[in-house]
C-alpha cells in the first residue's frame, strides 16, 4: 500500500482538496486498494476545523466527493509512516522538513515538481482563487500518478 500525506499550511484548503481529489482519481482508476491517503497542516492555526467552504465549493462544482476531515498537524512520526509527504509550496516544504527533523527529506515533495514545475500551488486562503488551486492540483496529481506508474509503484 502506498501511503500519501498531502500537506499545506492550515489543512483546510489545498491539502484537503488534494486528499479528496486524489482519492477520487485513484477510485476512478480502480486503484483505491493500493493507497492510504490523508492530509495535514504544518501549523496549528486551523486544528479541528473542517475544509474551507471554497474547497467544498470547487470540489462540488467538479463533481468530486468531499472526504470528511478535520484539520490536524503533521507529526514527526508521519515521516516514517508515509511513503510520500507532498507539500503545496516552498514554505510548506521547509516546515515539513523541520517537523520531520530531516534536512534531506527523501520522502518530501512539492506537488508541482511531479509536473516538471518549480511553481507553488497558490494558497486560496489569500488569493480567493479556488479554481486555479483546483487546476494546479489536478495537474500535479495527474503527474504524480504518472510518476508512480513510470517508477513501478502501481504494478500488480
Amino acid at each position: 500500500m502506498i501511503k500519501v500525506l498531502f500537506i499545506c499550511h492550515g489543512n483546510i484548503c489545498r491539502s484537503t482538496l488534494c486528499q479528496s481529489l486524489f482519492t477520487h482519481m485513484v477510485k476512478e482508476r480502480g486503484l483505491e486498494d493500493k493507497f492510504y491517503i490523508d492530509s495535514a497542516a504544518t501549523s496549528t492555526e486551523e486544528i479541528g476545523n473542517s475544509p474551507h467552504y471554497g474547497t467544498v465549493g470547487v470540489l462540488r462544482k467538479h463533481g468530486i466527493p468531499l472526504i470528511l476531515h478535520r484539520a490536524v498537524q503533521m507529526r514527526k512520526d508521519d515521516y516514517e509512516k508515509y511513503d510520500f509527504l507532498i507539500g503545496m509550496d516552498s514554505w510548506n516544504i521547509r516546515n515539513m522538513n523541520r517537523i520531520a527533523g530531516t534536512s534531506d527529506g527523501e520522502k518530501i515533495y512539492k506537488l508541482l515538481t511531479f509536473a516538471g514545475s518549480g511553481r507553488d500551488v497558490a494558497d486560496p486562503w489569500y488569493t480567493g482563487d479556488f479554481d486555479t488551486t483546483y487546476n494546479d492540483s489536478v495537474e500535479g496529481l495527474e503527474a504524480f500518478l504518472s510518476f508512480l506508474e513510470e517508477n513501478g509503484y502501481l504494478m500488480d
